[in-house]
């Protein structure tokens, strides 16, 4: 090799020498974060729910190996699916098996109706349903209300179901439906299926016991459930002509921002609820949807 080739082949060389080395995630594609909110639309209430825990992430994000999973669905009345009275049964279903594919031990579901808890259990097509995913469907058991500290805004402690406190993970899956009294039942409202003794004693204020209540469980996931919506006389239901078809679920961990979004099912905002408007001025989750990562989806 002649003394020029030599030279012009070692700064060749020397150039990658003087580089500083590149950092562990330099020259590769920066990790594209979750969404706040998954919004998924499809035919399929199973692969809706799917497409939209993936969307944030997978189930593995939120329950690990070994986890005993409590899965919450609104079981409160004596009506079939196509009333929209309660969670639609195909995408508790769902849930149950997402959290056994990412290593749940047990996943179990129970809520405390108004009616009669046997009908209600039949009747909504979620006994049946979460049983065939696996998941162990329980009646609630009187004896096991513990009185619990909340130091809430209205609540300051309440007799609430140890055995959701008592689980490693709760997963929410309220139906999105109206309300005579909060306008819409959607995530937060969910937890008064946990609450003993008389309930109503918290209508004076709801809107402020709902947020206490919400704020005492913090679900590591809430997916609502909006294949059917009921728009009118709710939550009860009973009259197909209330009852629309919109074939979609939201998912996210914020129930304010997730009832917030909710609101606009139903033409609404989420201003327009109390306990939304309460839990966004005391920071316990995001109303303002401008301010939100929202993915929709088309499964």
């Amino acid at each position: 090799m002649d003394r020029r080739k030599f030279l012009k082949t070692a700064a060749i060389g020397s150039i990658g020498l003087t580089l500083p080395p590149l950092g562990p995630l330099e020259g590769l594609a920066a990790p594209t974060a979750p969404p706040d909110l998954a919004v998924a639309h499809g035919a399929s209430p199973e692969q809706t729910v799917k497409a939209a825990v993936e969307a944030l992430g997978g189930m593995q994000r939120f329950i690990s190996r070994g986890d005993i999973v409590v899965v919450k669905p609104n079981i409160g009345w004596d009506r079939v699916p196509e009333q929209a009275g309660n969670t639609n049964p195909a995408v508790v279903a769902a849930l149950v098996k997402l959290c056994y594919d990412a290593g749940a031990k047990k996943v179990k579901v129970f809520d405390r109706p108004v009616n009669d808890p046997r009908r209600c259990y039949v009747q909504s097509g979620i006994e049946a349903a979460a049983r065939a995913a696996g998941g162990d469907v329980q009646f609630v058991d009187d004896r096991k209300f513990r009185e619990m500290e909340i130091k809430g805004l209205a609540l300051k402690s309440w007799p609430l179901y140890a055995e959701l406190f008592e689980a490693d993970k709760v997963v929410n899956v309220p139906i999105a439906k109206h309300h005579s009294l909060a306008k819409l039942t959607l995530s937060m409202k969910n937890w008064m299926g946990i609450m003993g003794g008389s309930r109503r004693m918290i209508h004076q204020k709801l809107d402020e016991s709902l947020v206490d209540l919400a704020m005492k469980v913090k679900p590591c996931l809430t997916v609502l459930d909006a294949v059917r919506i009921l728009t009118d006389n709710g939550p009860q239901g009973g009259d197909l002509r209330d009852v629309k078809k919109l074939d979609t679920v939201v998912a996210g961990t914020d129930q304010v921002a997730i009832d917030s979004y909710g609101a606009t099912l139903f033409g609404m905002k989420g201003s327009d609820l109390g306990y939304v408007r309460l839990g966004a001025q005391h920071g316990f989750g995001v109303m303002d949807l401008d301010k939100l990562r929202i993915r929709k989806l088309q499964v």
